[in-house]
């Protein structure tokens, strides 16, 4: 990856992501979490412990490279993705608790991520080696100045002028999407040469936890009663994860582009995979009302 597209491209890209986030909260989608506390834990439960652990187990049966490993508990560990919202808009899932869970998954990410990551790379320290890559303090502030900094100046946008944040939001979620492949692309191209290797080796993990999180996230809440059009929601909201952040921290942060390639492999699987989910979904017997 590039210098200009590493030091630059990425957290203007990040930056464009969470700006178009912000856009789209108010302080009322914060409050829904008083409102629908039951459906919010178990989704939020689901994608902060369960997810890192099922990550977690999946990375060490298939023996994956330390380094690969690292970045797929980094992956796993990222809030959702503001594409959770248009799958779920798709498959008649619940669009205004998709869009709570991610403004308090972004908020908490802030403190559980570097926590997650850091466990994760005391675990694979001595594979991996000293100085390889890391997470001290210093990087801890720079992941909350680009996860959180953006959201808070795009919600200050709404509050100033909600027509504005309306007539901006289609072309800021137009230029995230261009953005999201553009990042994804310089995230392969990066390390092209060793591509068929990493695909081999992360590809079927990457598929697999995908399939994982989007199973738990509609399952456990059904389980709990909650009600079909939250547990969609909560589908996509856990299976679709923040790609775009995921890479960001692993090449701006934490200094390394191979960190980024279960992100940059997982961005582009989890399309057909959440399409795939959500055909079962609108087509499975429990889609019918209950008697």
């Amino acid at each position: 990856m590039g210098t200009a597209l590493t030091s630059v491209g990425l957290p203007i890209a990040l930056a464009i992501v969470m700006f178009g986030l912000g856009l789209s909260l108010t302080v009322a989608d914060f409050a829904r979490v008083v409102r629908e506390p039951k459906a919010v834990a178990v989704a939020l439960a689901t994608q902060l412990l369960l997810l890192p652990l099922v990550c977690f187990g999946l990375v060490t049966a298939f023996g994956l490279d330390p380094v690969l490993a690292v970045g797929m508990v980094l992956l796993a560990a990222s809030p959702g993705g503001t594409t959770a919202n248009l799958f779920s808009h798709l498959f008649r899932g619940d669009v205004a608790l998709n869009i709570t869970l991610t403004a308090v998954n972004s908020v908490l990410a802030v403190l559980t991520l570097p926590v997650v990551v850091t466990l994760a790379l005391d675990h694979f320290r001595p594979a991996i080696g000293d100085g390889s890559v890391g997470l001290e303090l210093g990087k801890v502030v720079q992941v909350f100045a680009i996860v959180l900094v953006p959201v808070v100046l795009g919600m200050l946008v709404r509050r100033w002028s909600a027509e504005f944040a309306d007539r901006a939001d289609r072309p800021v979620r137009i230029v995230s999407a261009v953005v999201l492949v553009a990042v994804i692309a310089g995230a392969l191209l990066a390390e092209r040469e060793n591509l068929g290797t990493y695909l081999a080796d992360v590809g079927v993990v990457a598929a697999l936890f995908c399939a994982c999180s989007l199973a738990a996230g509609y399952v456990l809440p059904r389980l709990f009663r909650v009600d079909r059009q939250q547990a969609v929601a909560s589908a996509f909201e856990v299976g679709i994860h923040n790609s775009t952040l995921a890479i960001a921290i692993a090449v701006t942060v934490m200094g390394s582009e191979r960190l980024a390639v279960p992100a940059a492999v997982y961005g582009v699987i989890m399309f057909p995979i959440a399409a795939l989910a959500g055909y079962l979904l609108t087509r499975a017997p429990a889609a019918r009302p209950a008697a």
